[in-house]
């Protein structure tokens, strides 16, 4: 199956690079998708600005119906996506239903947040001196690359498309080229929303060939991008060379913190939860769990059980609980990394190889490690596969100043009966998103982003419209 990887100025295109589309559950051919190259960029960027004078001044609820187009787009062809999602990226089929989920969620968020952008627009400005008077106005930041990572498909594309497209700006997407499957299918849906032709461009490709052009050509105004701290130091700096705007969500290494007043049986469930799901392909992964040391050979016991009874296979099996790694480059680099934790004197609980059952594929058991160095890659670097470090902690403030020991800083889990000290605790720590007592439940009005080098700004909630729009003040001498 040929597809074509271009969508630009309304028309779809086969672009002169074409991309093999592997399913990661049988390692078979899936698609080949004809991507592009600078030119495409090229033309999908000036596809872009031409259309931006006129998107751009349009009223939020002209937005707004275009975005609960797409949601509701979406949610017709919910099967469909469901389907390309389980079979590119090998996710379960019942976390694919939740990323589909996610997307109309977060357009129709963005929808309402559009509706309220005419009535807010040119608010008055109190000054000290009656002499003059102003206005305040937002307005759209131009024409804006988004770079959109594998690991959930659609999912970010929604974060950064729906907003961006909410405060008026016009875009040129670049999906991972990896997982363009499902990416392709929500184009399609963009594409009979209503949209103005050049409003949303699609180009499918490489980094190399693609991301690089988008970052560096002078006419972006700013880029969004999600993915690894390498690649985005190289985003920063080709977007430096035209001084634009740059929004990164980058790696995470984050902490499950096991109070001593913990439910063990809800720690162990949230500890698999944000290790596992995924596969553990997930920067928000709480792959460093601290456990209060009183509860610690409990929780070691019970988490080596239900670990070794996660069903790990291909998504369209409902008992399967975690699907494999989403390509062989992927699953080499989790084997490197468990091969190096082992050889740093970490000691490996469960898991580590792949299963037995599943001779191809690029399946790896949920795997679990105990006595850890703290200076070892395996406890520091984001390792993005399901794997757990587990340490005891002495008290509070160890189980602190170990999550926080680290330079990324996205999310943490915090687990305890006693609130006061679970709050506290949440307080403390250095994270974008604490969750306490709860799985890593997102919602589109609440913020994503972290300290350290895990990111730079913020996506969803108001903020993440805020990132699309320039602030314009008028002022006038009366």
């Amino acid at each position: 199956m040929k597809l074509p990887g271009l969508f630009i100025d309304g028309v779809w295109q086969h672009g002169s690079h074409p991309l093999m589309v592997i399913n990661p559950s049988n390692e078979q051919l899936l698609a080949e998708v004809h991507g592009g190259d600078g030119a495409a960029v090229d033309r999908a960027t000036a596809a872009a600005w031409a259309a931006f004078g006129a998107w751009s001044g349009s009223s939020g609820a002209e937005r707004a119906k275009v975005l609960r187009t797409i949601a509701e787009g979406v949610e017709q062809r919910r099967e469909r996506l469901v389907f390309l999602q389980a079979s590119n990226n090998g996710k379960p089929q019942a976390e694919a239903q939740m990323d589909v989920d996610d997307v109309i969620a977060t357009f129709r968020y963005y929808a309402e947040l559009a509706d309220g952008l005419d009535a807010g627009q040119d608010s008055a400005v109190a000054l000290p001196s009656d002499d003059f008077v102003a206005r305040l106005r937002r307005e759209p930041c131009g024409v804006v690359g988004l770079i959109v990572p594998w690991n959930f498909p659609m999912v970010t594309t929604a974060w950064k498309l729906a907003p961006a497209l909410a405060a008026g700006c016009c875009v040129v997407l670049k999906p991972s080229e990896v997982t363009p499957l499902a990416e392709l299918e929500l184009a399609g849906i963009i594409a009979e929303a209503g949209l103005p032709e050049g409003v949303f461009n699609l180009v499918c490709g490489t980094g190399i060939a693609v991301g690089v052009p988008l970052a560096a050509d002078p006419r972006i105004a700013k880029i969004s991008f999600t993915g690894s701290n390498a690649v985005g130091v190289q985003v920063m700096q080709r977007a430096a060379e035209t001084i634009k705007g740059v929004s990164l969500e980058l790696g995470g290494k984050s902490s499950l913190l096991v109070l001593a007043e913990a439910d063990l049986e809800l720690a162990v469930e949230l500890a698999c939860l944000g290790g596992f799901f995924n596969a553990g392909q997930m920067c928000s992964a709480t792959s460093r769990v601290l456990v209060a040391e009183a509860l610690y050979p409990d929780f070691i016991a019970r988490l080596k059980t239900r670990t070794e009874m996660i069903r790990v296979g291909e998504p369209f099996t409902g008992e399967h609980e975690m699907g494999p790694l989403v390509n062989a480059l992927q699953y080499q680099r989790v084997q490197g990394h468990i091969a190096a934790g082992l050889e740093s004197g970490a000691r490996l609980l469960c898991g580590g190889a792949r299963p037995l059952d599943l001779p191809c594929g690029y399946f790896i058991s949920p795997t679990v490690f105990t006595d850890v160095p703290l200076d070892s890659a395996l406890w520091r670097q984001e390792i993005f596969g399901p794997v757990l470090c587990v340490r005891p902690v002495a008290n509070e403030a160890e189980a602190v100043a170990l999550a926080n020991d680290s330079e990324f800083g996205l999310v943490a889990s915090v687990i305890s009966n006693d609130l006061v000290a679970a709050e506290r605790v949440a307080n403390a720590l250095q994270a974008g998103l604490v969750w306490i007592n709860a799985p890593q439940v997102i919602f589109p009005q609440t913020a994503w982003g972290g300290y350290k080098q895990s990111s730079i700004g913020r996506e969803l909630g108001p903020w993440g419209l805020s990132a699309f729009q320039e602030i314009k003040h008028v002022v006038r001498a009366v």
